[in-house]
Parts: structure tokens; C-alpha cells; sequence
């Protein structure tokens, strides 16, 4: 199958869980002979080994979008203008920007993308079918989230190519819109669920909150959980000396890195934990500056800001090496996540997790049996959790091990492909030959 995947661009400076999902999910369906091609939407491409997805112009640049959303007369432009404002020296400037939209703006670009062929990029919506059509219709235009659902109703009768769509943790973005435009979006987005051959969802738990929020039957929805390539990832030898517990997400509030903080000063309240350290990475963007100064300040307020490091955003290689330092990993988001790519990334190392009893980490914890639930947004809680890992190596190994095993028999990206590709395959012959 011809398989065009939609794919946002993170700008690279922080650790973007979707696009080490659908870059290790297009490298699998090569691999199985389908011929998967990766489309960049709003800003370069930005993955670990570029060399084997290599990524063509850009669509939707995150400049000429911001544009086209304030001025009418960027709505008109010639190509040959866009074109300058979608380099990907300006792009990755603009990336390093994030933040600087404000919440009404955002909420009303959200909303228009949403509308498609409605909405103030059309032009770029014409640009990307046009472009689609000259490379020959493909079987399956994937969605790398149902964020660009507005495309799908172009795609649909313009090419005749079936649509499917991944649902990760849209939710969190949308709800966190300013009105009236959450709920219009939350609308707009119900409306064109119907333009969407078949959903993906991440994780049951997500499956449920999306089919909830936008009305969908459930066979409308298809679970396909997440995962990598165990091979690429190796246990540590033995468990590193001082222990260290571990943070990899974006460092944001959303990613509990607050709640991780107040729990490690927490631990180091008690002997036993002396010589424990704090390793954060995952990287960060402009809007999270004040977060990051409140966590410093009460690193340093509370004298343990000694034993505490912040990592800079890590490659695949920087990021297996970080997590085999660790003795443990958490990443308490408060109200739970769609997924977590991170915990299926320490669990191929071996290396424990402590998350929150929330979203789909209870999914993930049971099904893999590879780390402890602590009481969401609860510092004294997950302290105690961590730190009975910490004083049981015996119990840290052993749910390492269970972790690591799971990763390799089921979490692992050949099952997500084979799963991705079934779905694929049981939408694309009702459309396929009729662009």
C-alpha cells in the first residue's frame, strides 16, 4: 500500500512522543514492504536518523499559517513568496518562538485549520492535495493527529484515498483553548469525525475518552498501542552508583515536573536517600522558562539543588544512555496522558516507573508490569513510591525485568505496524482507484 503519513514537525527542542511514534512506525512499514512517505506539516522534520525518513517541503508552514490566520493578503500570495517564509531557517526560528501566539490567536488558528477548505489556509490545503494528486493518489492519507481532520474532507474527494487517524492527547490541547473557541473547536472537530475512515487510538483508556468526547461507535475507534525497537535498546550492567531518579518528557507543568521536584526533596528529607540524585531532560520551549525558574528556585531554596541535573533535549543515543544512569523513571502528569512513549523507553532499558494512578499509565503499568501507581498530583505519595524502589533493588529489577519482557513480546514497533497496517488495508480498497 501507498500510505501518506501527515506528520507536525516538533522543531526539535523538546521530546515529542508522536514523532518517535510515527517515525518508528514508518520505518517499520517499509521494512514490511509497504511504501510509507513521510510529509512534514508546519515545521521540519526533526527525528532521530533522518537519513532513513527523509523529509520533503514542508506543508502548512507554521509561518505562512500564522500569516494567512492575521492578514487577508497572505491568503492570496504567490508561491514564490510563501516559499521564503517556509525555509526551514526561518521555521526552526519560529519554533524556538513558542509562546509567543497568544491564547485567543491559537484558538482561532486552531479553529480554522479545523474548518479545511473553510478555514484561512485553503491555499495551503489546495497546495498539499495538489501535490498528493501529481505524486499519485496513495491508498491511505494517515493523520498524525485529529488535529488535521480539516484535511480530510479534501483528501477524501479530491484523491479517493481512504483517511485514518491517530488520537494521542488532543484533548489536553484542546481543552486548554480560551472560549467561545474550545467549544467550537470541540464542535468542528465532532462534525468532521465523519470524514474519517477509521481512528487510531494509543491506549483503551484514550479510545474511550474520544469516542465519549466526539459521539463515535465504537467500532468507528481501532486501540493500537505504541511501541519501539527493543533491539536498539540495552540494560544497564548493573544499577548505577549513586542512584538516580529520572525525569523525560517536556519540561512542563502538564508533565508533573513540579510534583517529581517537591517529591525529591521529599526523599532527600530521609537518610536512607542521601546520596540520591535528580536527572531531568526532555528540553523545554520559550513558554516553559518561568516553570523551569520556579523549579531551580525551589531546588536551590531547599538545598538540594546539588544534586539535581537538567539535561538538554537528547537524541535516541543520548537518550538510551540517560535512562540506563537511572534507577528509576517518573513522569507524574496529573491527570494522566493518552500514552507514554517514555515509559516504554525505560522499560526497554530495564529501568523501572513510577507513575500516576491516571489516563492510561494504570493501562500501561498493569499490562507491563513494569513499575508501581502512585495517587495523581501527590509529592508524598509518589516520594514513597519511589523510594521503595530505591531501597529494594531486588523489587526494581525484578519489575524492570517484567517490563523489558513485555516490551520485547508486545510494546514493540513490528506488532504496531502490522497492527497499523491492518487497519489500512481494511479502509483503502472502499476508496482506492476512484481518485
Amino acid at each position: 500500500m501507498k500510505i501518506v503519513h501527515l506528520i507536525p514537525g516538533s522543531g526539535d527542542t523538546f521530546y515529542c512522543e508522536n514523532c518517535l511514534r510515527d517515525a518508528g512506525l514508518l520505518r517499520a512499514l517499509r521494512a514490511h514492504g509497504h511504501d510509507p512517505v513521510a510529509v512534514p506539516m508546519y515545521l521540519p522534520l526533526m527525528i532521530d536518523r533522518p537519513e532513513d525518513l527523509p523529509g520533503g517541503a514542508v506543508f502548512f508552514g507554521g509561518v505562512n499559517v500564522y500569516l494567512q490566520q492575521k492578514l487577508g493578503l497572505f491568503r492570496h500570495t504567490p508561491r514564490w513568496l510563501d516559499r521564503l517564509f517556509d525555509s526551514p531557517r526561518l521555521l526552526r526560528w519560529a519554533a524556538r518562538r513558542a509562546g509567543m501566539t497568544s491564547a485567543k490567536d491559537l484558538g482561532r488558528t486552531t479553529l480554522s485549520m479545523l474548518r479545511g477548505e473553510h478555514g484561512r489556509q485553503r491555499k495551503e490545503l489546495d497546495r498539499l492535495v495538489e501535490h498528493l494528486r501529481a505524486e499519485g493518489a496513495p491508498d491511505v492519507v494517515f493523520l498524525s493527529n485529529c488535529l488535521l481532520v480539516g484535511l480530510a474532507r479534501r483528501i477524501r474527494q479530491d484523491l479517493g484515498s481512504a483517511v485514518v487517524c491517530a488520537l494521542q492527547d488532543e484533548d489536553g490541547f484542546l481543552d486548554g483553548i480560551v472560549e467561545p473557541y474550545r467549544r467550537q473547536a470541540w464542535e468542528e472537530l465532532s462534525a468532521r469525525a465523519g470524514d474519517v475512515d477509521t481512528f487510531i487510538a494509543v491506549s483503551d483508556y484514550y479510545s474511550e475518552v474520544m469516542k465519549r468526547r466526539l459521539g463515535l461507535e465504537a467500532g468507528r475507534v481501532r486501540v493500537v498501542h505504541s511501541g519501539v525497537v527493543p533491539e536498539e535498546y540495552e540494560p544497564a550492567a548493573g544499577r548505577p552508583e549513586p542512584p538516580a531518579v529520572g525525569f523525560l518528557s517536556r519540561l512542563c507543568p502538564e508533565k508533573g515536573v513540579e510534583v517529581l521536584v517537591e517529591a525529591f526533596i521529599l526523599l532527600k528529607a530521609d537518610d536512607r536517600f542521601g546520596e540520591v540524585k535528580l536527572r531531568l531532560a526532555g528540553g523545554a520551549t520559550a513558554e516553559d522558562a518561568p516553570v523551569l525558574d520556579r523549579v531551580r528556585g525551589r531546588l536551590a531554596s531547599s538545598g538540594v539543588a546539588g544534586d539535581t541535573a537538567f539535561l538538554p533535549h537528547l537524541d535516541a543515543a543520548g537518550r538510551r544512555d540517560f535512562l540506563r544512569s537511572l534507577a528509576v523513571l517518573s513522569v507524574p502528569a496529573p491527570r494522566g496522558e493518552a500514552f507514554g512513549m517514555y515509559i516504554l523507553e525505560a522499560l526497554a532499558c530495564g529501568i523501572p516507573v513510577v507513575q500516576p494512578a491516571a489516563g492510561a499509565f494504570v493501562e500501561l503499568v498493569r499490562a507491563t508490569g513494569g513499575g508501581l501507581l502512585c495517587a495523581p498530583d501527590d509529592p508524598r505519595d509518589l516520594a514513597e513510591k519511589l523510594g521503595r524502589l530505591l531501597a529494594d533493588a531486588s523489587l526494581a529489577g525484578a519489575l524492570g525485568a517484567a517490563g523489558r519482557k513485555a516490551v520485547v513480546e508486545h510494546f514493540n514497533v513490528e506488532r504496531m505496524a502490522r497492527e497499523v497496517a491492518d487497519v489500512c488495508r481494511d479502509v483503502a480498497p472502499a476508496r482506492a482507484g476512484h481518485g
